[in-house]
């Protein structure tokens, strides 16, 4: 379920996130056609390393809907989820990952990125756990308006990153 509002969404929450010091990363939760919930990175905010904006929406989501099984949910991402968020969807068993950047633009503004993709991931995953459907994901959607969150970053003075 491709769905641009639900893209835009994020990226209007990463946007907040920059105004409010954090770095430009944004997602959302949507299940059944609807917004469970939109989060922006917290690292800076909470001073936790692990605040990335899909572990805060993935947190999120699990409260109100009170579960951690998130499977029928998909998330839409600014940014290609880094290996420990790529896991936290596995274990939250999302059903889609959509997003916009690339690991690898992250890493050229600077960010710390391990350079595994969610290919890679979904492979490694598939390979050890056949107990559930792997996660379908879907690449550099919206991925011009997506970069356009770095840009708009280093323009606020973005130099924190992680």
């Amino acid at each position: 379920m491709l769905d641009e509002k639900f893209m835009r969404a994020a990226i209007n929450t990463a946007r907040e996130g920059i105004l409010y010091g954090q770095t430009p990363f944004g997602a959302c939760i949507v299940k059944d056609g609807e917004i469970i919930s939109c989060m922006h990175n917290l690292v800076w905010e909470n001073m936790d390393i692990t605040a990335h904006a899909e572990i805060c929406v993935i947190r999120d989501s699990c409260q109100k809907l009170k579960t951690i099984d998130l499977s029928s949910c998909v998330i839409y991402s600014t940014c290609e989820p880094c290996p420990m968020c790529f896991a936290a969807c596995h274990w939250a068993r999302i059903d889609g990952i959509i997003y916009g950047a690339r690991i690898e633009d992250a890493k050229q503004f600077g960010f710390n990125e391990l350079g595994i993709s969610n290919e890679t991931m979904k492979q490694i995953a598939a390979r050890d756990d056949t107990s559930f459907a792997p996660i379908e994901i879907t690449a550099d959607f919206l991925r011009p308006e997506a970069l356009e969150l770095f840009r708009l970053w280093d323009k606020h003075g973005g130099q924190r990153v992680y």
